[in-house]
């Protein structure tokens, strides 16, 4: 017994020594800056001063913060509006590049190569192509004498610019969805053909039950990422040395960029790490509803 106790606890401060890097990086860099932020969130900081406990005051704020209303909106609507198309239209393509067509590897590379190109140059590319007055997408709309809007300055087009650069780049999404249908067993199709299943009758019955785990998964990563979207709505409300831009009306102003915004902007620490907390509570709220409704419609094994 001792000599097996102490192999044990050599074993241990051995699996610890080669842990290490990653837990002083974990303490330093993830759990340091999440406790300080939770203090923070309870003060007056502002980076040049020391902090000033002022209790909940930084919560009490929001609470009459148009602003903050206004970002939670534009967030919330990125995101209802956003993540379900995004998936659906991942679906769609997946479902079309599993058939046997020929040149099939050159779509599939078309369909990703939108998210190898970096996210910076994507939305520059795109501030262009949806200019009002030179954009390319307005003149094919155009040419099939569709309205024109003006997709950077009108408030009600800002949100919908936004989810046609997300559409644009769901080739991650659509890859992962291609790896779930690969692994659909065939004898599962061709008993579903043998039983006269028609096309729609085999996606109900056969492919959505076995790709849900997938879709799940895919929807608690687009929530999480859509909540906390930041860049694409920052380049595009971009405006000449001003960093506070929030678009049209407020219309491009998401959660994510009034953090940063009160964070290094107006140099408001504490109530930025108030907001990040709220954000997270929400995060947390919205992934534990998913997870507690999958049950209905996730099916596994």
């Amino acid at each position: 017994m001792p000599r097996r106790s102490t192999t044990s606890r050599r074993q241990l401060r051995l699996g610890l020594a080669f842990a290490s890097p990653w837990l002083v990086g974990f303490v330093v860099l993830i759990l340091g800056p999440i406790v300080a932020s939770g203090y923070y969130s309870f003060t007056d900081f502002n980076l040049f001063q020391p902090p000033t406990f002022v209790g909940v005051d930084n919560y009490r704020t929001m609470v009459g913060d148009e602003r903050f209303t206004k970002a939670l909106f534009n967030t919330l609507y990125l995101t209802v509006f956003g993540v379900p198309l995004a998936l659906a239209l991942s679906l769609g393509f997946a479902l079309a590049l599993n058939s046997r067509v020929r040149g099939l590897p050159l779509y599939r590379a078309i369909v990703y190569l939108p998210t190898i190109i970096p996210i910076v140059v994507s939305v520059y590319v795109w501030r262009w192509l949806l200019n009002a007055q030179y954009g390319y997408f307005n003149r094919i709309l155009g040419l099939l004498h569709l309205p024109q809007p003006n997709w950077l300055a009108d408030p009600t087009f800002t949100k919908p610019a936004i989810i046609l650069i997300g559409l644009w780049m769901v080739g991650g999404t659509t890859v992962i969805y291609l790896a779930a249908l690969k692994d659909v067993p065939s004898e599962t199709y061709e008993a579903a053909l043998v039983d006269g299943a028609g096309p729609w009758q085999r996606f109900r019955a056969v492919t959505w039950p076995a790709i849900s785990p997938v879709t799940l998964f895919q929807l608690i990563v687009g929530l999480i990422t859509s909540l906390q979207l930041f860049t694409q709505p920052y380049l595009l409300a971009q405006t000449r040395l001003n960093a506070a831009a929030g678009g049209p009306d407020d219309s491009l102003l998401t959660y994510g960029m009034y953090v940063y915004q009160n964070a290094f902007v107006f140099l408001k620490m504490g109530y930025a790490s108030a907001l990040a907390w709220v954000l997270f509570l929400v995060t947390l709220a919205v992934t534990a509803v998913l997870m507690l409704t999958s049950r209905r419609w996730v099916h596994y094994g």
